[in-house]
C-alpha cells in the first residue's frame, strides 16, 4: 500500500468494532517503535506510553469506571458509560496510556503536537495491517488526579488520553473518509 493510501485510509476503530482477539506483541512493538520516530523539536521526545493488557488492562478499566463514577456530576452521569467501559474488557486487546513529559525549553503546545504525531504514527501502522485498529479517547477522568496517581506520573508528566488497540471484528464497517477539498484550506502565494 502506498503511503498516501495508508494516510487516507486511516480510521478510528471504536472499541465496539473490536473483537477482543489479542494484537500480537510484534505489532504492538512496531507501533511503539514507529511512535518513537515522530518529529520532535530540539529532540525532547516528550511522548511516554504505558501499555496495559490482560489483568493489568482490566484493572485499568476498573479504575476508569471508579473515576467516572467519582468525578462525574449527577446531572451528567450516565450508567451506560460504566457499562461501555466494562464491555471494553471483552473488546480491546491493549490500552496504551498516552502521556507527555513536559520540557520547559519549549512551549507546551509543541510537546503536545509531537506526542500527537507519535500517536498518528501508531495509528498509521495499525491502518496498514487491515486487521488491527485503534481509537484515541480523552475522557475527563483520564486527565484527572486519580488517574495521574494510578499511572505514577512525575510532576512534569501528564496523561493526554487512552489509545485502545484491538483486532477489527470481521463484521465491523470501516467508514469511508470524508474531507473537503484541500485547496479550500490553503492559500498559495508567490
Amino acid at each position: 500500500m502506498e503511503l498516501q493510501d495508508v494516510i487516507a485510509s486511516r480510521r478510528a476503530v471504536f472499541p465496539r468494532q473490536m473483537n477482543g482477539k489479542r494484537v500480537p506483541k510484534d505489532v504492538i512493538n512496531k507501533i511503539l517503535e514507529s511512535a518513537n520516530w515522530a518529529p520532535t523539536h530540539r529532540n525532547t521526545e516528550p511522548w511516554r506510553f504505558q501499555v496495559y493488557f490482560g489483568q493489568a488492562m482490566n484493572a485499568l478499566l476498573d479504575l476508569c469506571k471508579d473515576c467516572y463514577v467519582k468525578n462525574t456530576p449527577a446531572e451528567k452521569f450516565k450508567s451506560v458509560k460504566v457499562e461501555k467501559i466494562e464491555e471494553r474488557k471483552q473488546q480491546v486487546s491493549h490500552i496504551i496510556a498516552i502521556c507527555m513529559k513536559r520540557n520547559e525549553i519549549l512551549p507546551e503546545w509543541e510537546e503536545i503536537a509531537a506526542t500527537a504525531m507519535a500517536v498518528q504514527n501508531m495509528w498509521l501502522v495499525l491502518s496498514e495491517t487491515n486487521f488491527y485498529g485503534g481509537y484515541w479517547s480523552t475522557p475527563a477522568y483520564a486527565l484527572g488526579e486519580d488517574f495521574r496517581s494510578f499511572l505514577k506520573l512525575e510532576e512534569e508528566e501528564r496523561c493526554l488520553g487512552l489509545f485502545y488497540a484491538g483486532t477489527i471484528d470481521k463484521g465491523a464497517i470501516s467508514g469511508e473518509g470524508k474531507r473537503g477539498d484541500w485547496r479550500e484550506k490553503v492559500r498559495l502565494e508567490g
